[in-house]
């Protein structure tokens, strides 16, 4: 193994990782890399590192570091900026401290149009507009590609239909791609393709620091509500 470090002026230490085998020298052209800011328990490791390495580097950091144990978090993104963002909560979140500006109509009202529909749309642009801002904050989001979700609950019907012999839970994978998602999701409701506010299981991605999630059924909800046609 051939490791080279460098410091930079943000308490960042790069590490740099050539791997190789008791028959093989490191292969200076497949390396792995991990960032670690001082003073953190954060360690940001490229999926470059083989897997049968990664316990191996796991544990050399645990030691260099003086921890006890390392976890895996549940957060992705081919973004290192926009992973400390997360992890460090430096973006822009201004949750209860917005108050909406009347909105400007661009057209013209049409001389017979009912002045209550116009008012009403113009109430509901402001609502979507102060609600997304609430949930959203008012900077721009995190950069991540992809939100990953795993469905696992029982199927429910009626006993009389006898539909499934043996009780296996329901299982399902929901992925949602995209090459800025939070964004994607800021915008879905001012552009009317959904309603506001969003469900909670998309708009807590960057407060829970994850894009993996694992849904299993709790008494009194079905965790599959938040899929809609």
């Amino acid at each position: 193994v051939t490791i080279n470090f460098r410091e930079y002026e943000d308490n960042a230490v790069w590490i740099r990782i050539a791997w190789g085998t008791p028959y093989t020298k490191p292969n200076q052209y497949k390396t792995s890399y991990v960032v670690y800011h001082s003073q953190t328990p954060y360690v940001f490791i490229s999926v470059s590192v083989l897997k049968s390495n990664l316990p191996l580097l796991c544990q050399a950091l645990v030691v260099a570091s003086s921890y006890h144990d390392i976890h895996e978090m549940e957060l992705r993104s081919h973004s290192l900026n926009s992973l400390k963002d997360i992890v460090f909560k430096r973006y822009s979140q201004n949750f209860q401290t917005y108050y909406p500006r009347p909105l400007q109509e661009r057209n013209v009202a049409p001389e017979n149009g009912d002045l209550r529909i116009i008012q009403e749309n113009r109430n509901e642009k402001e609502r979507i507009q102060r609600v997304n801002q609430e949930v959203f904050g008012d900077g721009p989001q995190p950069k991540l590609e992809f939100a990953q979700y795993k469905l696992e609950t029982m199927f429910k019907s009626d006993p009389k239909m006898d539909v499934l012999d043996e009780k296996e839970p329901f299982r399902c994978l929901v992925k949602f791609s995209s090459p800025h998602l939070l964004e994607s999701l800021k915008s879905l409701a001012p552009a009317g393709m959904a309603d506001a506010p969003l469900s909670p299981l998309l708009t807590c991605i960057p407060q829970k620091a994850r894009n993996y999630f694992k849904i299993r059924e709790k008494k009194g909800f079905f965790p599959g509500s938040f899929v809609s046609p």
